[in-house]
């Protein structure tokens, strides 16, 4: 009566747990590198979280500050209106280079147009505004990614492809 019945034993289930497990414990870290760990987003995230600390400082510090991209060097850093010639040259020095595979493509800045080799400089004034301006990021694989500033609101509009603004 009893061998009529089909079903799993407890030691299959036990051997099936066992195996899921194994595979997730070699799979799962390399999944979490692969998310987690992209350079493109990485400096994405990175920027947004300067642009934002940037109009923070702008008001509570009341005065103004300047984002700058050099897009030769493929670095960026930040300087106050406040800051000696000394200190803005000393901020050059420090400034923070990008990874390798991750490129300041452009920087686009309404009334200026597209800056593609220089400096780039992104004000942000004592009340936090900025110029309606877009900062392209490409990835060696050819990924690219748009971070678009608006004037008065504190957001960075995050794109995951290349926005053209006229």
């Amino acid at each position: 009566m009893f061998l009529d019945k089909k079903g799993y034993t407890l030691i299959e289930l036990i051997v099936v747990m066992v195996m899921v497990g194994i595979v997730l414990t070699i799979t799962a870290p390399r999944l979490r590198h692969a998310l987690l760990n992209d350079s493109l987003k990485a400096v994405a995230r990175n920027l947004v979280g300067v642009i934002h600390n940037l109009r923070n400082e702008a008001v509570s510090e009341q005065q103004a500050y300047t984002l700058h991209l050099d897009l030769n060097a493929n670095r960026f850093w930040t300087t106050g209106a406040s800051m000696t010639d000394e200190e803005q040259d000393l901020a050059r020095e420090q400034a923070q280079k990008l990874p390798l595979e991750v490129r300041l493509r452009d920087v686009w800045i309404k009334g200026k147009g597209k800056i593609a080799e220089g400096e780039a400089r992104m004000v942000f004034t004592s009340r936090g505004y900025t110029q309606v301006s877009a900062v392209h990021l490409r990835s060696q694989d050819g990924r690219e990614m748009t971070l678009e500033l608006t004037p008065f609101m504190c957001k960075v509009t995050v794109s995951d492809t290349y926005v053209e603004f006229d």
